[in-house]
């Protein structure tokens, strides 16, 4: 009788029993074998950074350039950073060696100028684990949300913790602004979503070991620990920083005395008070000095434009036109918008003032009604004019006022 030779199940107990020279295997017995091997892989290729071609960071920050529009002055410092954090990991380990530190990042900039995406972007070439993560969810150790530890178990859990490969990772931490303590004073009492995460914070930051749960704290709490070393941890943070051009304002300001006052309030583009951000800047939002000494790159990017937002909407390799253009290909129906419609939507994303999410939001409203009738018919051809648009975002603007 017919049977496996690897888990010894006869061939009505399987699926599909495939014979060979002097053997059998069941179709279970090739799932597992298959997920074995893809496991010895991985383990064996994944996160290598001795055996890579190492970019240069003018490689990085072209490649940068076929997904993100501008922010040139943002793409620079996260070339050099990714650039100098390889090179740190191909250094020999030497007592004689001079040691190379890391250097950890701040991002500051608008909501809907291109900082999550420039970290996604950058993920897609790394050969290292990135990781990214959200500081609205952290608390201090003991209260309700997530501990800091978390940070680290996702990376341990984007290495397939391979806790060497996850030694040698970055890590993206989103909304880092979200964190800022509640006054410019030092905390008297519990400020355990903002003050008591930058403490926190600061072990992982500089490099400590930190016993991490691999399954998140609470829900296992006797899971067994596992150690990791932050010390080549590369930490990238980011954030809105909403309001923080006051406090740039208030600082540039105190500089305009004496003779040259007019000439130095000339030189100030009051539009894009980021440009001038510095790490006091940072003290009088409400991140503690601590953290800022550990975070010593610090960068900005610019408000987008009209002209940038129209680039975004269609150049990008990932463009919003061009994945309506693909949704509905799959479809096969032929999109196009003609540039007249596009003007009109860039003009909305500026009057909304939500930077390149709006682009998304307001496309949205404009083919949801499409999107719904056009599969399954056989128009060939679909052409979005200026008259539809505008007819779809009013009709949407009405509908708003009416339920307010």
């Amino acid at each position: 009788m017919d049977k496996c030779s690897f888990c010894g199940r006869s061939r009505k107990d399987t699926n599909l029993l495939i014979a060979g020279v002097s053997g059998h295997i069941c179709d279970s017995c090739v799932e597992q074998a298959k997920a074995i091997v893809e496991e010895e892989f991985n383990k064996n290729d994944s996160f290598d950074v001795k055996g890579i071609d190492l970019l240069k960071p003018k490689e990085i920050k072209k490649f940068l350039d076929q997904y993100v529009i501008g922010q040139d002055e943002a793409k620079k410092y996260l070339s050099v950073a990714v650039y100098n954090h390889y090179k740190r990991l191909m250094q020999p380990s030497s007592s004689d060696e001079v040691e190379i530190e890391k250097s950890n990042i701040v991002l500051v900039g608008e909501t809907g100028t291109g900082k999550t995406l420039l970290a996604r972007t950058i993920a897609r070439m790394l050969h290292v684990p990135f990781t990214i993560v959200d500081a609205t969810v952290l608390t201090e150790a003991g209260y309700v949300g997530e501990d800091i530890e978390s940070i680290l178990t996702r990376l341990l859990q984007a290495a397939d913790y391979n806790v060497e490969a996850a030694q040698k990772g970055i890590v993206f931490i989103d909304e880092i602004d979200k964190i800022a303590r509640k006054g410019d004073n030092p905390s008297i009492t519990r400020d355990v979503s903002g003050e008591g995460v930058q403490q926190g914070l600061l072990k992982l930051l500089e490099g400590a070991v930190v016993n991490v749960p691999p399954q998140g704290g609470r829900k296992h709490p006797d899971q067994k620990m596992i150690p990791v070393d932050t010390k080549n941890i590369l930490f990238i943070c980011g954030g809105a920083f909403d309001g923080i051009q006051r406090k740039i304002g208030q600082r540039l300001n105190t500089r305009v005395v004496g003779y040259k006052a007019s000439e130095t309030r000339d030189a100030i583009d009051p539009d894009n008070l980021l440009q001038y951000i510095a790490p006091q800047d940072l003290k009088a939002f409400g991140l503690i000095p601590e953290i800022i000494g550990r975070l010593p790159i610090l960068t900005y990017l610019n408000p987008l434009d009209r002209s940038t937002l129209r680039k975004i909407l269609t150049e990008p390799k990932n463009s919003i036109v061009k994945q309506y253009v693909k949704l509905f290909e799959m479809d096969k129906i032929e999109l196009h918008f003609q540039d007249e419609a596009l003007d009109y939507v860039v003009d909305k994303a500026v009057e909304f003032k939500l930077g390149a999410r709006g682009l998304r939001s307001i496309c949205e409203t404009i083919m949801m009604d499409y999107m719904f009738e056009s599969p399954g018919k056989k128009t060939g051809k679909l052409e979005i004019t200026i008259e539809f648009a505008r007819e779809k975002i009013e009709k949407a603007n009405i509908a708003l006022l009416k339920a307010g």
